[in-house]
């Protein structure tokens, strides 16, 4: 959900079905116009009507049973025999054409580090995973902080290109994102990033702006930069501003005591929660990072604690413990001491 006073609220659902395939619209010659398969996900955001849902809390059920009917027809199937070219984008506009709700994104994955979204306007966002591991540290930050000293990670990238698709079986080819990056993945690999010119103060931001600045004169398509600094916390660059975000996971019971007689929901049950916490403002110039990670998470840390290994029941201001109802009471919590906060995603 967008942290707004009047939020929007988006339901996402992910199936997952095996199946074969050959790509005509590729080159002759292309790995992918062979016969090949993939494990493929599908992942469906929409905005529920109003009364779609069995009753308030079931949306994400509800949606997610959906979402597994649709795609179920393409399960361990050939899908040249349902598509006449299958590729990552025909399989979203099929996905479309079969739900009974209008998708904001409907997201194709055929590996886990690369995919499609294709929005309701027939825009297409096509993304993929970068890893390279390196040293830096962070020269303008207070004395004794953490970041201060030479650490290293693994990072991760993910290259976002965005066009109209129009009538187009296929938007920017994955192969061309791999290429992109095999322009500037030497000089990070195995690297201290403060060594490298540019990067004298290599935070997340300052990274992501850096590939940016490198990178987009030879896409024009691309769309912005991500850099996982780690797994839980990172930072996207369109050219213009800078928005991170931050992972926190918590533990928690509920019950939807007013879910319909006879509904499993009604009982005492529980689940493992990732919220996400995405973040947007100006970057100082100075620390080169628009808030520290660590001011994020202690920041909401009072409100973490409030949810995590709790009965979600028990919370004042929590009415209905359902995903939207949770995501709207972390908003309302953080409005003052977390005003830079830009949307939440709650996932169990």
């Amino acid at each position: 959900m967008n942290s707004t006073r009047s939020p929007s609220i988006y339901t996402v659902a992910t199936a997952g079905f095996e199946a074969a395939c050959q790509i005509s619209a590729l080159a002759p010659g292309h790995r992918a116009s062979r016969l090949h398969g993939h494990g493929f996900k599908v992942k469906v955001r929409a905005r529920l009507p109003e009364g779609w849902a069995r009753f308030t809390g079931s949306e994400d059920d509800d949606l997610l049973e959906h979402v597994q009917e649709v795609v179920s027809p393409l399960d361990h199937r050939y899908l040249n025999d349902i598509l006449d070219n299958p590729t990552n984008e025909n399989i979203a506009r099929w996905v479309a054409g079969k739900l009974d709700i209008v998708a904001d994104k409907i997201a194709v994955q055929s590996t886990p580090g690369e995919g499609v979204d294709i929005d309701r306007f027939g825009n297409a966002h096509v993304w993929r995973v970068f890893s390279f591991e390196a040293a830096h540290q962070l020269p303008n930050v207070e004395p004794g902080h953490q970041c201060g000293r030479m650490h290293g990670h693994g990072f991760e990238v993910i290259l976002h290109a965005h066009q109209s698709l129009g009538s187009a079986d296929m938007a920017v080819d994955l192969d061309d994102l791999v290429k992109l990056w095999s322009r500037v993945a030497p000089e990070l690999e195995y690297a201290c990033l403060n060594d490298i010119p540019g990067l004298e103060n290599p935070t997340s931001e300052h990274l992501c702006q850096w590939l940016w600045q490198r990178l987009k004169p030879e896409m024009e398509v691309l769309s912005y930069v991500s850099v996982y600094e780690t797994a839980t916390a990172g930072c996207h660059y369109d050219g213009h501003k800078f928005r991170i975000w931050k992972d926190f996971r918590f533990e928690s019971a509920l019950s939807l005591q007013h879910a319909p007689e006879g509904e499993k929901r009604r009982r005492m049950h529980g689940h493992s929660y990732l919220a996400r916490l995405h973040l947007q403002a100006e970057l100082d110039e100075v620390l080169g990072w628009t808030i520290d990670y660590g001011d994020v998470k202690s920041r909401f840390k009072p409100f973490l604690d409030q949810l995590d290994h709790h009965t979600l029941n028990t919370i004042a201001h929590l009415d209905i413990p359902s995903s939207s109802g949770i995501a709207e009471w972390i908003r309302m919590q953080l409005e003052h001491s977390l005003p830079e906060l830009d949307r939440i995603c709650l996932l169990y």
